[in-house]
């Protein structure tokens, strides 16, 4: 089995409570010494883009978390889920998963996925600390009935998501097409956070 170090042992800590990403990146072979969710604004500014604003969203929360461990890794990532320009919420009532899925069945939609890894600060110089990168995919869904949407609802899969769903859960059954990276989708690009972690120094080592 194969474990995924930082260059000389620095701790890395996620930014971020998902039980998802945790698992995104154990599919790599990283576990975070530390999960450190990061406390910041996430409103989005006026007009602000989607990707930008999932840019932005990822490079804050690490940068949050680094200001206190500036001798570690520190990793933040934001899925967004857009509807054209729009910027959906994440769903905290029924009423906001009932109005995101209103807009999101019998059409297609982006997911934006940004990641920010930002590296300790005694191996490279402040202003390069900080690396950002942005994937995006497309999912389609059906257009659900009446009764499956107040199904989905009740479920209450949609609690906390981004877009009142999660490509893992409930809402799965109605997506008819991805084009992009899965695992974007549920949180984390592991794809480009692989060849983020690669660049950075990290190697892997036999745990045998």
């Amino acid at each position: 089995m194969m474990k995924l170090c930082s260059p000389h042992n620095e701790p890395v800590i996620l930014a971020s409570a998902s039980p998802r990403r945790v698992a995104l990146l154990a599919q790599l072979g990283l576990v975070p010494d530390s999960i450190i969710p990061a406390d910041i604004n996430e409103d989005n500014f006026r007009s602000e883009l989607p990707a930008p604003y999932a840019r932005r969203m990822a490079r804050e929360k690490a940068e949050r978390i680094a200001q206190d461990h500036p001798g570690a890794f520190v990793i933040g990532a934001d899925t967004v889920v857009a509807c054209g320009r729009r910027i959906l919420p994440k769903a905290e009532t029924a009423k906001t998963a009932e109005d995101c899925m209103d807009l999101l069945m019998g059409r297609s939609h982006r997911v934006y996925g940004g990641i920010a890894l930002v590296k300790p600060l005694h191996s490279v110089p402040d202003e390069k600390r900080t690396i950002v990168k942005l994937s995006h995919s497309h999912v389609t869904m059906r257009r659900l009935d009446q009764s499956e949407l107040r199904d989905y609802v009740e479920h209450g899969d949609w609690d906390g998501k981004a877009g009142g769903y999660a490509i893992q859960g409930a809402a799965a059954q109605y997506i008819t097409k991805i084009s992009g990276s899965y695992s974007q989708i549920m949180g984390l690009d592991i794809y480009l956070m692989a060849n983020m972690l690669k660049s950075a120094g990290f190697i892997s080592q036999s745990t045998k």
